[in-house]
């Protein structure tokens, strides 16, 4: 009996797109960030092909309400270099968390997705929002657990 490999069409991918919702509200931001990227990565799917972009759409509401566990509000830095000799900049997540808060969350979700050509794809597919409303109700978002 032989067994075929199933590929998934890049065209029948996004036909079968959907839209889940997150809210993070008391979510751990770790955790939360790790449905998002299985979701938006298609991993979830039973038709899951590893270089099709076969993931979903995914709307993160209330991301100021992230919770992170531990001393990480105060211990927890985010790392850029410039390119130039003495041009490390180290930023707190505190001061991050009130400045914008959707970028922790976008920052976490990103590092969770491999560093390939569809990462920007799926990234885009992400939309982030600080409080409860999102202009995306029409889109019969599903919630996800």
């Amino acid at each position: 009996m032989p067994q075929n490999t199933y590929i998934h069409k890049p065209s029948q991918a996004s036909a079968e797109r959907r839209w889940h919702l997150i809210d993070a509200k008391g979510q751990v931001l770790g955790r939360m960030a790790t449905k998002a990227a299985t979701l938006l990565r298609g991993k979830h799917k039973p038709t899951y092909t590893d270089f099709v972009d076969c993931g979903d759409f995914v709307v993160i509401t209330n991301a100021a309400h992230v919770r992170l566990t531990g001393n990480k509000m105060t211990q927890k830095f985010y790392f850029s270099h410039s390119g130039y000799a003495g041009g490390a900049k180290t930023t707190p997540v505190a001061r991050v968390m009130e400045k914008d808060p959707r970028k922790v969350v976008y920052m976490a979700v990103k590092r969770m997705i491999r560093d390939n050509r569809l990462r920007r794809k799926q990234l885009a597919r992400l939309k982030i929002y600080p409080g409860d409303k999102h202009p995306h109700a029409a889109a019969n978002s599903k919630k996800a657990a």
